[in-house]
């Protein structure tokens, strides 16, 4: 009864959308990283969209205005990676933070030896364990030209990450995956991608994404979605890995219309 009654309230706030279609044509327009998918993903895509953005607050910092126009390029983005994974992916928290550019927030931390220091750093996006996503409004807006940087992918992949716990790299995984399988593909390809950040020698992967297993989870899934042969090319277990948690292939996606994956 529950998701009957669940079903028929998305369909109602669906049907009462007032984007229109010249909107989702100018927002898929800007978001190359959505070629190749079918007319059905993108119907589903839209859905989930349009629920998404009643679902949440998407509120501008330091008088930063967020127009519809970004709010859909950002609800696009952000739901991109849970297309096939559901909406209540999400759930647990309600808030959109959207600064004009990057910002830099201070921490306030003590010490072993009880000495209280403060500092600040430059960010363009955060998530926070059952708080908002803080996002930059000019990343997030040029965020889906497949480039292999994808802010938004990457703050709602650390919010995937969150389900169940800290982020730390290990998000809940479907029946059919193995967990020790997971843990032994990112752990040797976090620890392989560490040695050539200290040798100089990644090219393809941002060395952030070695500073943690969080990073390199949420830095592996930007690049999955943009770049998939990146992660094919280096770490083709852990590209695997992604293709089932995420239930989509970008790779076959991409190169089907033409991208050189």
């Amino acid at each position: 009864m529950f998701n009957f009654f669940h079903n028929y309230l998305a369909r109602r706030i669906i049907r009462r959308s007032r984007i229109t279609p010249s909107q989702w044509e100018q927002a898929f327009a800007s978001l190359p990283l959505l070629v190749g998918l079918s007319v059905d993903e993108k119907q589903r895509l839209r859905e989930l969209a349009i629920l998404f953005l009643h679902g949440k607050v998407l509120e501008g910092a330091q008088g930063f205005v967020v127009t519809p126009p970004l709010a859909l390029l950002i609800a696009l983005q952000a739901c991109l990676p849970i297309l096939n994974l559901g909406l209540d992916s999400y759930d647990g928290w309600s808030e959109v933070i959207v600064y004009p550019s990057g910002f830099a927030p201070t921490r306030v931390y003590t010490d072993e030896s009880g000495v209280v220091h403060r500092e600040r750093h430059s960010l363009s996006g955060e998530s926070w364990q059952r708080g908002p996503v803080i996002l930059a409004g000019d990343a997030s807006e040029h965020a889906g030209i497949i480039d292999g940087q994808n802010l938004v992918i990457h703050e709602f992949a650390h919010k995937l990450d969150m389900q169940n716990g800290v982020a730390n790299g290990f998000p809940p995984l479907h029946a059919a995956m193995e967990y020790n399988v997971w843990v032994e593909a990112f752990t040797t390809g976090f620890e392989d991608l560490q040695h050539k950040c200290n040798q100089d020698m990644s090219r393809d992967i941002d060395c952030y994404a070695a500073t943690s297993p969080a990073e390199f989870f949420a830095v592996l899934s930007e690049i999955f979605f943009e770049r998939p042969e990146v992660i094919h090319h280096h770490y083709v277990d852990i590209y695997i890995l992604l293709r089932q948690y995420y239930r989509q292939d970008p790779l076959v996606r991409l190169a089907q219309q033409g991208w050189h994956c």
